[in-house]
C-alpha cells in the first residue's frame, strides 16, 4: 500500500495576519510540519494543495491569484520544498485538477488528509466520489477551522465514513 499526505491549503490568508484568519493554527501548523516530516521518513507522498480563488467570479475575500494571502505558507514550502502543488478552486481537491492522475502515477491507495477548512476543503476531499477508490483517513490532529465548534462538528459529521486517528498513528 503507498500512502500519500494531502496538505490542503495550509495558505498565509488562513493566518493572524490573512484576509480570513482561523483557530488554533500554530498548532495545527506545528502538527502540519511534523506530519510532513514523519512521512518523509516513512516514504509517504507529500502532496501539497493550493485553493486560488477564480479571477472570473470576481474578486474573492480570500485567495486571490498573485496574492501573499494565497500563497502556502512558507513553513509548509520549507518542509516539503520538492513536493508536488495541486492549484484548486473548489473545495474538492479532485475537481478539475490533475490530483487523480498524480496518485494513480505513483501507485498511491490511501490517503491521508490534513489541512485547513476541517467543514469544507478537507472534508469534502476525504468524501469525494473521486476518492471512494483510495483507503482514507482526515488526520483530526492536523486540521483546523472558524473554531473549535464547527471543527469538532464536522468531524463528528464525517466519523461515521472515515477514520480520524492522529498524524503519529496514521503514518
Amino acid at each position: 500500500m503507498t500512502k500519500a499526505l494531502l496538505v490542503i491549503d495550509v495558505q498565509n490568508d488562513y493566518f493572524p495576519a490573512g484576509r480570513f484568519p482561523l483557530w488554533n493554527t500554530d498548532a495545527t501548523l506545528a502538527n502540519v510540519k511534523d506530519a510532513i516530516a514523519l512521512a518523509q521518513r516513512s516514504s509517504v507522498e507529500v502532496i501539497l494543495i493550493q485553493h486560488i480563488a477564480n479571477p472570473e467570479m470576481g474578486i474573492a475575500p480570500f485567495f486571490n491569484k498573485g496574492t501573499k494571502g494565497a500563497e502556502l505558507h512558507p513553513e509548509i514550502r520549507a518542509a516539503a520544498p520538492e513536493a508536488p502543488i495541486i492549484v484548486k478552486e473548489f473545495a474538492d481537491s479532485f475537481v478539475q485538477t490533475n490530483l487523480e492522475q498524480l496518485l494513480t502515477e505513483r501507485g498511491v491507495t490511501e490517503l491521508l488528509v490534513c489541512g485547513m477548512m476541517t467543514q469544507n476543503c478537507v472534508t469534502h476531499t476525504a468524501i469525494s466520489k473521486s476518492a471512494e477508490k483510495y483507503q482514507c483517513a482526515i488526520l483530526a490532529d492536523c486540521t483546523t477551522t472558524v473554531n473549535e465548534m464547527l471543527h469538532q462538528i464536522a468531524l463528528h459529521a464525517v466519523s461515521t465514513r472515515l477514520p480520524l486517528p492522529g498524524y503519529r498513528e496514521a503514518i
